[in-house]
């Protein structure tokens, strides 16, 4: 009889300066908490269960499927909501007990009332219900806070390689080869963790960092490691594990894998502290856009401080004022969440004309509403745009046209992904001197090639880039850059 192997999954990246809490109604997935059940595709890709399914029709596991649950990224979750899917998670796996595998896919970032380490509490659960001689692993996104709790729990913990996070599928396949190796006994899975002293952004568009990812390949392909990992940290966030870490596997080799830990968290730091700041403000970018004069292509700007995919609201109309003030035409903006007024636009009809009021509903760092008058240009009760080959949905959603800008409203929470988010409701890009998306960096594989040159704006919202803003309360220091020093990497204990 082939191994029995549990699967589940649970997943949202905490931003502590949200204005927006994270509760039941977040979450989406297919799960039954407190008597209430929901189906519904979760907003977190779900590679590690299609990847369980395959192997189970190959005959190489028996699969039990527990829980998934999984929200936008947001503020704080509610002890409540974290309790019970932890409960539900836990409930199905001990009625699947007896099992020899335990997937799951987590985000690595979640901080809940009351607990600062989310995914290190539920894999310690997991493993005491499981016991000692199940093979455990976890797939997480590398904006984590990487904790000694986490890495104990699990025999394998990879994470996503490239940002925008375009490999989930290839970072499953590689969780559910390892688990299976484990379970056989062929590998035994020896980790060890490097914190880099920095707190970095790192896009795998830019060659340096491209060149790091390459080197973990290399690294994998050559047999000294059976994974890397580089957790690059959620500057976001809050906790005692906060900062860009390293994560190597290897195989029964602990010297080893230090070594390989220490070069990929020291090699992250050199690349932190030598990246020059890209962001600019609004004004700045406009300047160069003018400066170069006509073009045939697009301006990408992106709008990161809004971007909800670090749990910001979305609704934020700092850019939108300032294209307005600056008289921008030939300009679109989206997504921007406001579902009244994509209420409003529905009620009034595809090519009506009236007066909208847009934005700004959440909070101080949300700015003021604008009241344009608007043209409703497309409406869509099912808007979706697509990420890596997967459907992103954007719920009910609306463009309208107003002093020579085009804007998406949209009633689900999401940053931008791919040019459909405008282009499906009418949205003519090629018409485009400016594109302002509100996403940070998933938006570049769809975006870039269209563009003549992409800019990362920064601004307020609840992820300006200048950490030294925020009120950190619990992370370890120093920590550049928000402290004026860099210490040295160091390894983390996992005794």
């Amino acid at each position: 009889m082939p191994p029995i192997a549990f699967v589940a999954g649970l997943a949202q990246e905490t931003n502590v300066f949200s204005p927006l809490p994270t509760g039941f109604s977040e979450f989406g997935g297919c799960y039954e908490v407190n008597g209430s059940s929901r189906a519904e595709a979760p907003p977190f890709p779900e590679s590690l269960l299609v990847g369980g399914r395959r192997r189970a029709l190959e005959g190489l596991i028996a699969l039990r499927e527990g829980p998934t649950a999984g929200a936008h990224p947001g503020g704080i979750v509610t002890r409540a909501a974290y309790e019970a899917f932890r409960a539900a998670i836990l409930s199905a796996l001990a009625a699947a007990l007896p099992v020899d595998i335990v997937a799951i896919h987590l985000h690595g970032a979640m901080i809940a009332d009351g607990y600062d380490d989310c995914e290190g509490d539920l894999l310690g659960h997991l493993r005491a219900l499981a016991g000692p001689g199940c093979a455990i692993g976890a797939m997480i996104d590398p904006h984590a806070h990487l904790s000694p709790a986490m890495v104990r729990a699990c025999d394998v913990l990879v994470a996503y390689k490239e940002y925008p996070h375009v490999d989930f599928r290839e970072r499953a396949e590689e969780v559910w080869d390892l688990l299976i190796a484990k379970q056989r006994g062929a590998i035994a899975p020896t980790p060890a963790i490097w914190d880099s002293g920095v707190i970095g952004i790192f896009h795998t568009s830019r060659p340096e960092v491209r060149a790091l990812v390459e080197r973990m390949r290399e690294i994998e392909r050559s047999g000294a490691a059976l994974s890397v990992s580089l957790i690059h940290g959620f500057p976001w966030g809050d906790g005692p594990d906060f900062g860009t870490r390293a994560l190597a596997i290897c195989d029964g080799d602990a010297g080893t894998a230090d070594a390989i830990a220490r070069e990929i968290a020291t090699r992250a730091r050199a690349i932190a502290l030598s990246s020059p700041d890209t962001s600019l403000t609004f004004a700045d970018a406009m300047r160069r856009i003018e400066a170069d004069g006509p073009g045939d292509r697009p301006y990408v700007l992106a709008d990161s401080a809004d971007n909800p995919g670090g749990g910001a609201a979305g609704d934020s109309t700092f850019v939108l004022a300032a294209m307005l003030d600056r008289g921008v035409t030939g300009a679109c903006i989206g997504p921007l969440w406001d579902p009244q007024a994509v209420a409003i636009a529905f009620s009034a009809g595809l090519g009506a004309r009236l007066s909208l009021r847009i934005g700004g509903k959440t909070g101080p760092l949300s700015g003021n509403p604008i009241d344009l008058e608007v043209a409703i240009i497309g409406l869509d009760a099912h808007a979706r745009q697509d990420f890596a080959g997967e459907p992103f949905p954007l719920g009910r959603a609306a463009a309208v046209r107003g002093s020579g800008i085009e804007i998406v409203l949209v009633s689900e929470r999401d940053q931008a992904r791919g040019p459909d988010l405008f282009t499906g409701l009418g949205v003519r890009l090629e018409d485009k001197r400016v594109i302002v998306v509100k996403s940070s960096q998933h938006f570049h594989d769809g975006f870039a090639p269209l563009a003549r040159a992409v800019m990362y704006l920064d601004g307020p919202g609840s992820l300006q880039s200048d950490l030294r803003h925020y009120a950190y309360r619990n992370i370890g220091r120093p920590r550049w850059p928000i402290d004026g020093e860099a210490p040295l990497p160091r390894s983390i204990p996992l005794a």
